[in-house]
């Protein structure tokens, strides 16, 4: 099984995004299948890693995934003020053809993309974002950002799962959902999952991390219809928020990231709380 290692990077100041994008895509030594541009927290730590993640020297401004396990050359560490990673070993059935697998999903074919469902009509709301229930902020937030051109495409979710003792099974009957139904009826999809093999600050991150995922929605928006919906949330709060121990969801946009390096620009928006 092929191992690929997430790395969340911050850039130091003097590095745009668009030149750090450029070294990687010149440095022969790695092989990036993701990079994308981070937008917001979602679900935070509470546990694992939430020192490291949580209050970095300076905000994160990318998420980077590649084939492999070396460390990243010098070229690019020396454009790096805080770096964070974990390795996984990801299924080659999702990394033989990943590249066209997810240029279909940012760029898809706008007949492809399924209509909302109509939750967000009448939302089912929750108190906390953090059991991933539409609380009254993240709402708020999702309103004011599916009116900006990065909100109307593409975002890909990274996420990280720690589970309590004998619980993967009951997670995995929510996957199960997810890819038939209740995520898979949104253009919900996780294109890359992994059982997490390192990570970094094992030692003294309170913990570790057993599994990765990195899930595809068409636009805020689907997702929020999701997070809404009573089918979602009968799944959610049986299955997934009893099986963890800890998780986060990190919001990115690949599309933005797209975005700027083709328009030579140096980002500006940091990862928000």
């Amino acid at each position: 099984m092929p191992l690929a290692t997430v790395h969340l990077i911050s850039l130091t100041p003097s590095t745009s995004i668009p030149s750090f994008v450029q070294a990687v895509r010149s440095t022969s030594t790695i092989k990036p299948l993701v990079i994308s541009k981070v937008v917001r927290w979602i679900i935070t730590p509470t546990t694992i890693s939430a020192k490291e993640l949580l209050n970095p020297k300076k905000p994160w401004d990318l998420l980077l995934i590649v084939l492999g396990n070396d460390a990243l050359p010098k070229s690019l560490k020396d454009k790096i003020e805080v770096h964070w990673s974990v390795t996984s070993g990801v299924p080659s059935r999702l990394t033989s053809s990943f590249d066209k697998t997810n240029a279909q999903l940012l760029h898809p074919d706008p007949k492809s993309v399924p209509a909302l469902t109509g939750s967000l009509d009448k939302p089912r709301m929750g108190s906390s974002s953090q059991t991933l229930e539409l609380s009254a902020g993240l709402s708020e937030w999702i309103a004011a950002f599916s009116r900006s051109h990065t909100g109307q495409n593409a975002m890909s979710m990274l996420n990280l799962l720690a589970f309590k003792p004998g619980k993967k099974p009951d997670y995995l009957q929510y996957g199960k959902a997810f890819a038939e139904t209740i995520g898979a009826k949104r253009g919900g999809n996780a294109k890359l999952v992994g059982n997490v093999t390192a990570q970094q600050d094992q030692s003294v991150s309170g913990g570790k991390w057993d599994e990765f995922a990195l899930a595809h929605y068409p636009s805020i928006l689907h997702f929020a219809d999701m997070l809404a919906s009573e089918d979602y949330q009968s799944v959610n709060l049986k299955y997934r928020v009893p099986s963890l121990q800890d998780t986060f969801i990190l919001a990115t946009s690949e599309i933005e990231l797209e975005e700027l390096v083709q328009a030579g620009g140096n980002g500006g928006r940091s990862v928000k709380l």
